[in-house]
């Protein structure tokens, strides 16, 4: 979804809309946030440290972008001239030990230069507060609110708890650990009362903050509409993805440092950033008030619920990364799903054997190959080893290799191709087949051709598998010298049939 169009949008004084400032555009909400602010019809001014960064965004282009140190009172007072709201997405949890003296240190200059610049408005996506002490983590993100609320500007802060989406390292947490432990014997906080709120939502309340009055300068608790302990969440995850409920066992005796080393042993999310997050989960965090509703109303559809979150956030996985259709939206994507800017070891495992080759002929020459692919013609590579696999498929229950072809040169998007089913199919372009073979995961095989010049093409061929459970990171592995075998002969092949082919008169 995108935000809904009908939501009121700051203007200035002249009825233009208004210009907002976002910091942490290469982070995982503020490179979101870019975009809806885009789409509801502001005026965007990002401040990025490493702008390179933000080459691959969807939005680039429509956007002033200023670069420099958060902490330069000399660089944040550039990226804030002329701006009506400031939104501060700023952290240092990647930081090491001295993360809440930097952050403090970068809210005091975001505070000082908005009030220099006369911004009208800041707004700051900080974390519940809960009632117990405070990990260092949470203080960090209070003191923040603090200053920004105290600078002179009038501040709107949205505290949220966990946030569900691909690319949030809270929700890269639970996903690892729920797909790779069909078993795990857990610290106690796994206990902990959580209410989670969908990145969709809290992208909302961020883009309709900015519309409110000039008399607002408070706090606000956001979640979402269901309250879980994260074992009941890493529960709820295994269903929505389809796994076999996890048998999770709390014991009192690992601590938040060994928790913090278990999490970083078992998934990809660096110590830095593990550790801070696994000393806040020790805290239930709960929303005291939803005082939020009294400016901003629930989106028409209804807050989502943690079990549609999670499914959103799997798009990535469920379409191999295929972009998905967002019509209503003037910049496509949506929230949920992955952006460029998202850490490489967020978005769940999805392993991958890429092969290329350049090939001196044109597009249509080697489309003509790889459109033949399988059936009678086979797969340019070893194909006793395919008719092995598909004698395991079918000793599986699988279909094996008996469905071949429709027809010899011809595809058709749907129809059957062996093990394989045409997912997508654009001429002299992109070839993607869909395993229909029996696994432990979903899979895919694609082609893609790109033009170099008239008479030279580069063929990509890509073998995507997205494991289900422990099973399945077991099954790719167990595969890896089959694909040694097989992928890089195949690609090759299939060059030096489409050279051939050019030069048969």
């Amino acid at each position: 979804m995108s935000i809904e169009q009908s939501l009121k949008i700051r203007t200035k004084s002249n009825g233009q809309p208004a210009t907002c400032l976002v910091t942490g555009a290469t982070g995982y909400i503020g490179g979101r946030l870019v975009r809806e602010l885009l789409n509801a019809g502001y005026k965007v001014r990002v401040f990025a440290r490493f702008p390179d960064r933000l080459r691959d965004m969807p939005w680039i282009d429509q956007v002033e972008v200023i670069s420099g140190d958060a902490l330069e009172s000399e660089f944040m007072d550039k990226a804030m001239k002329n701006v009506d709201v400031a939104y501060y997405l700023l952290h240092a949890l990647n930081k090491g030990p001295e993360f809440v003296d930097i952050e403090t240190k970068m809210a005091h200059v975001f505070a000082d230069s908005a009030k220099a610049n006369n911004v009208q408005k800041i707004i700051y996506l900080g974390g519940l507060i809960p009632a117990q002490k405070l990990s260092k983590h949470l203080e960090s993100r209070k003191i923040t609110g603090e200053i920004l609320r105290n600078s002179g500007v009038p501040t709107i802060e949205l505290r949220a708890g966990v946030v569900i989406g691909s690319g949030s390292a809270s929700f890269e947490m639970l996903r690892y650990l729920t797909e790779r432990l069909p078993v795990m014997i857990t610290p106690k906080w796994v206990k902990t009362k959580i209410q989670p709120i969908a990145v969709r939502d809290v992208l909302y309340y961020l883009v309709g903050a900015a519309a409110l009055g000039n008399d607002i300068n408070r706090t606000f608790d956001i979640g979402g509409p269901d309250i879980y302990t994260y074992k009941e969440m890493m529960n709820h995850y295994a269903k929505v993805s389809h796994l076999r409920k996890r048998i999770i066992i709390p014991v009192p005796l690992l601590t938040p440092r060994l928790s913090s080393l278990w999490v970083g042993f078992v998934t990809p999310v660096p110590g830095s950033i593990a550790k801070p997050l696994v000393r806040s989960l020790i805290n239930e965090v709960i929303c005291r008030e939803s005082d939020i509703k009294k400016y901003l109303p629930d989106p028409k559809e209804g807050l989502t619920n943690f079990d549609k979150a999670v499914d959103l956030a799997l798009i990535r996985v469920r379409d191999a990364q295929v972009s998905t259709r967002w019509s209503s939206a003037s910049i496509p994507g949506v929230p949920s799903e992955p952006m460029p800017s998202d850490p490489e070891w967020s978005g769940g495992s999805l392993y991958q054997d890429i092969r290329t080759a350049e090939v001196d002929t044109s597009n249509h020459e080697v489309w003509k190959v790889v459109e033949a692919i399988g059936g009678e013609h086979g797969y340019f590579s070893l194909d006793w080893a395919w008719e092995i696999r598909g004698l395991m498929d079918r000793a599986a229950g699988g279909v094996g290799l008996r469905r071949g072809r429709r027809d010899p040169n011809t595809l058709h998007v749907g129809e059957t191709l062996d093990f394989w089913r045409v997912e997508e199919r654009i001429p002299d372009n992109l070839l993607r087949l869909r395993a229909e073979m029996k696994m432990p995961g979903k899979a895919w095989l694609e082609f893609k051709i790109e033009k170099i010049n008239e008479n030279k093409c580069k063929l990509t061929q890509r073998a995507i598998f997205y494991p289900k459970g422990l099973a399945g990171h077991a099954y790719w592995w167990s595969i890896i010298p089959f694909h040694g075998l097989v992928f890089p002969g195949m690609c090759k092949n299939i060059a030096k049939v489409a050279v051939k082919n050019k030069n048969v008169v």
